[in-house]
């Protein structure tokens, strides 16, 4: 994968050049409908829709366009959820019968796999203005412009990790991302098997469990970890392959954060070393806007 991508892809000045390998394309076009989704089901969420029924909104209109598999099935969470305000254990993750209300901020999430290819997304929003999550959106920007920075200057991920927590630290925000599973601000993402028959099992795909689990193992005695963290199994150079980043801000209840797809290749070409697989996607085309006003 990281040869085949650092010989057949090519980036510049933050937008892809050239012709993408036909591997990056397939993981770019189930981002790309994963996003869509997301931005559908958005525009369809009224007062009084549950989190549960997102959920379901986004898996159905996923299943109707061939998604049979899933790294994970669709989450949503609505209100003071977004800042998974007093989480504790992984079950809270789980979409409730919460009930989207005016001016309330949501996130919808979800990781599709289609044609062996997966994706893993966040998209925040809200129903009707709400202007603290508004400006946590603003201030995700430069935790994107940091990320890609120091990923391509070959830091730790442990260390790309507390760059990011400090510049949350500094804009007055809290790190939501620690109340992921190990704290995790990525996962790596690969190609998933097609079989006939997907199950889940606590909510994730079987195939895609037992492909992170190989990973960690192989990772483990090469000493790299598929899970990008603040604990010493992430105190290594980025490892090639696709990661699912999602950095995560929270402030007094409300929590905004955006998840895509960072490649890492084994390129000495700084530009081609690590490279946002995509940068026709929501959040990037409102800073555009943002930037243009």
């Amino acid at each position: 994968m990281a040869g085949d991508t650092k010989q057949r892809t090519a980036h510049g000045s933050g937008q892809l050049a050239g012709r993408l390998s036909a591997e990056l394309r397939g993981f770019r076009e189930v981002q790309r409908l994963a996003y869509e989704c997301a931005e559908t089901v958005a525009a369809q969420l009224r007062p009084g829709v549950t989190e549960r029924e997102a959920a379901r909104m986004q898996r159905d209109w996923l299943r109707e366009r061939g998604v049979r598999d899933w790294f994970h099935l669709p989450f949503a969470w609505f209100g003071d959820r977004t800042a998974f305000a007093n989480f504790k254990i992984p079950l809270q993750f789980f979409p409730t019968n919460r009930k989207l209300e005016p001016g309330m901020p949501f996130i919808l999430d979800m990781a599709p796999v289609h044609q062996g290819y997966a994706a893993d997304i966040g998209y925040s929003g809200s129903l009707g203005l709400h202007p603290v999550q508004n400006r946590l959106m603003s201030d995700l920007k430069p935790h994107r412009e940091l990320i890609l920075e120091q990923v391509r200057e070959r830091r730790s991920l442990r260390e790309i990790y507390e760059n990011v927590e400090r510049l949350m630290t500094r804009q007055g925000y809290a790190n939501r991302h620690r109340a992921y599973p190990f704290g995790v601000i990525a996962h790596k993402i690969d190609r998933v098997k097609e079989r006939r028959w997907s199950p889940t099992a606590f909510g994730f795909g079987t195939q895609s469990l037992k492909g992170l689990a190989a990973d960690a193992l192989h990772g483990h005695r090469e000493g790299w970890s598929p899970l990008w963290s603040p604990y010493h199994f992430s105190d290594h150079p980025p490892q090639p392959g696709l990661w699912a980043v999602e950095p995560h801000l929270g402030f007094r209840g409300t929590g905004a954060k955006f998840e895509e797809i960072l490649v890492v290749t084994d390129s000495r070409d700084p530009e081609e070393s690590a490279f946002w697989l995509d940068d026709d996607l929501p959040h990037v085309r409102r800073w555009a806007e943002e930037k243009a006003a």
